[in-house]
This record gives structure tokens, C-alpha cells and sequence, in this order.
């Protein structure tokens, strides 16, 4: 694999490249790629061509799913993806004086299903670039949905004993932790000091599964924001989005990815059930009873993820680096393979 010079990278930030540049096949690109970030984090790029353009749609670590400004090959085994970022200029007083868009270049070479990547990303302040290598993997073809019917599961399994956090820890042990149980339910108050700001941690299971159905109840007060993460690669939202039009950011979406058919959640502070099913990298998710996502593929990971690897066990986490949140009978029914 020939490696990605830096003077060629800057070259496509600056728009600087021959017509024949762009005459490369893209055919090897296109598709799903799980990325590892720089720094290890979860990534993922989903290449598209539709008429002879080509477009693309990144996740970078977390947030959502976003379009990228730019996608285009230079050659059989170069792809060049461009994100503008804006840049504020501001004066001693702090006020906006200036705004610039900054370019992000992603540069790619493939080897069969394996890519190899640099980040060049220009300093905020207009002197030098950060260059950073990392790695991705294609994502193999999504199987059909399954049939549910057959499906097989083994013994409910209860993850949250009502008394204790045993079989819990958090996904990043230097974190601070604001779980607790109290009264038989676990608490998550992730208090902050006034003028400062404490790391609060996310709550992930000891153990770790493949494909189940998960039932959980959850209690979201008003402006509350948590997660239920799915082997810890895919978000349901948990989030006081009640009166809202239907959104992949609302309660029960698999965040940024699949958006509920329906709004079902209930107004903040009511208890409210979750019934999911992951299988084959497909999602079912009955809220409050309601059927609201129906066995639908999950294209990648979503933002978050402690991995971008769709096919690892992994456990079940709760998000609380957000707000507070209230979680009680949490049981899982795994799939028996």
C-alpha cells in the first residue's frame, strides 16, 4: 500500500489537483467502514454513489451520523473526504470579529477490506497542520431481517439486583461516578460544583453479550438526557422529548441512525418501559407498548460506542455523563445461538 504524502494531502485541502485527479474509481470505497480514531475511539464512514456523484456521512466518535462537505478519489486506491469547520476570530474582548471555514481532510488508501488513513487537520490559529494516522475495516453486508418467531432465547437474566451495584462498572475507571441505589432504584446525580466541572462516568455491566432482548424502565425527568447502549456499540436514546415530532434524537430512536415510526414516550417524571430486541444487527424497540422501531437494520455504530467492532461482545451500559437519571428491573434474555 503506497503511503499519503503530506504534500499531497495539502494539495487536496487547498482545491489544488488536476482534472484527471478526480477521474479515480471508486468503486473500491464504496460501502460501510468501522473506524478506529485517533486516540482509539469508535468511528465510522459510509461511502454512497448514486448518478456518478459520490457522497459520504462520517461518525467521529460521538455525536451523530453528519454529511460530509466533500468526498471525491484521485485515484484507484485514494480517497479524499473534506469537513469544513468553522473558526471564530474574536477580539481581546471576546467578541466575534471574524468567522473562517477551515478544511479537514481525510485521506484513505484501501487494501481489500482494510483502509489505511491520515487525519490533516489545520491549526485553529492558522500556522501548521496536525497530521494523524488511523485505521478502519469494511463492514461486512448487513444479513436479512430475522424472522423473530424463530428465534431462540435462553434464561432471563436480571443485571440490576435492586440493592447494589455488583455486576456494574464504570466504562472509564478515572471518571467520577454519580451512581448510586437508592430505594431499590439506581440513581444516576451527576452533581457539578459551582464553577467547576467533574467527568462523570458512564455505568457499563461487567458481562458481556452477542444479540438479546433487553426490558428496562427508565424515569426521566424534565430535561434529562441518558442512553441505553446495545452491547456498547448502539444508543437507544433516553431523553425528555415528549410533545416532539418523531427524530432519531428522541426517546427510543437508535441515536442519529433510526428514527421511532412513532412517538411514544410518556411527559417527564412518569416511569416508562423499554422492551429491545437486537439480533443480526437488526433493532426492535417497543416503548410504552407501542412498537416504534419493527426489526430495522443498524448501519453502524453509533456515537459513544466503546467500540466501532459490530461483532464483539459487549455489555449493556447506561450513559450518566449527561444528566441525572432513574433506572429500575433491568433483564436481559439472551439469544441462544
Amino acid at each position: 500500500m503506497r503511503s499519503i504524502t503530506r504534500h499531497a494531502a495539502i494539495l487536496l485541502i487547498l482545491g489544488i489537483a488536476s482534472a484527471a485527479a478526480f477521474a479515480g474509481e471508486a468503486d473500491p470505497f464504496i460501502g460501510r467502514w468501522a473506524l478506529t480514531i485517533p486516540g482509539g475511539g469508535a468511528g465510522w464512514l459510509g461511502v454512497t454513489q448514486e448518478k456518478g456523484y459520490l457522497d459520504a456521512c462520517v461518525l467521529w466518535g460521538g455525536g451523530s451520523v453528519i454529511p460530509v462537505d466533500s468526498v471525491f478519489t484521485t485515484d484507484n486506491d485514494t480517497l479524499c473526504v473534506i469537513r469544513l469547520q468553522k473558526v471564530e476570530r474574536k477580539d481581546a474582548s471576546g467578541n466575534v470579529v471574524r468567522t473562517q471555514m477551515f478544511p479537514e481532510a481525510i485521506m484513505a488508501r484501501v487494501d481489500g477490506d482494510a483502509l489505511q488513513l491520515v487525519q490533516y487537520q489545520p491549526h485553529h490559529d492558522g500556522v501548521g497542520v496536525e497530521e494523524r494516522q488511523f485505521t478502519g475495516k469494511r463492514i461486512p453486508p448487513l444479513p436479512a431481517k430475522p424472522d423473530l418467531s424463530k428465534v431462540k432465547f435462553g434464561d432471563p437474566i436480571a443485571l440490576f439486583n435492586g440493592k447494589s451495584l455488583d455486576g456494574w462498572k464504570l466504562t472509564d475507571p478515572g471518571a467520577k461516578s454519580g451512581w448510586s441505589v437508592e430505594d431499590g432504584i439506581l440513581v444516576n446525580k451527576p452533581i457539578q460544583p459551582e464553577g467547576k466541572h467533574l467527568n462523570y462516568g458512564n455505568l457499563r455491566t461487567v458481562a458481556e453479550f452477542e444479540d438479546f432482548n433487553l426490558k428496562i424502565e427508565v424515569n426521566v425527568a424534565k430535561g434529562e438526557n441518558s442512553g441505553v447502549y446495545l452491547r456498547g456499540i448502539y444508543e437507544v436514546q433516553v431523553a425528555d422529548t415528549y410533545g416532539r415530532n418523531v427524530d432519531s434524537h428522541n426517546m427510543g430512536g437508535v441515536y442519529s441512525r433510526i428514527t421511532p415510526r412513532v412517538a411514544a414516550e410518556k411527559p417527564a417524571g412518569q416511569w416508562q418501559t423499554m422492551d429491545i430486541t437486537l439480533v443480526d444487527r437488526h433493532v426492535t424497540v417497543i416503548l410504552n407498548g407501542q412498537k416504534i422501531i419493527d426489526n430495522e437494520p443498524v448501519l453502524g455504530c453509533t456515537g459513544g460506542a466503546l467500540t466501532s467492532d459490530e461483532f464483539k461482545p459487549g455489555p449493556i451500559y447506561l450513559q450518566g455523563d449527561h444528566t441525572g437519571i432513574h433506572y429500575r428491573s433491568i433483564v436481559l434474555t439472551p439469544v441462544v445461538k
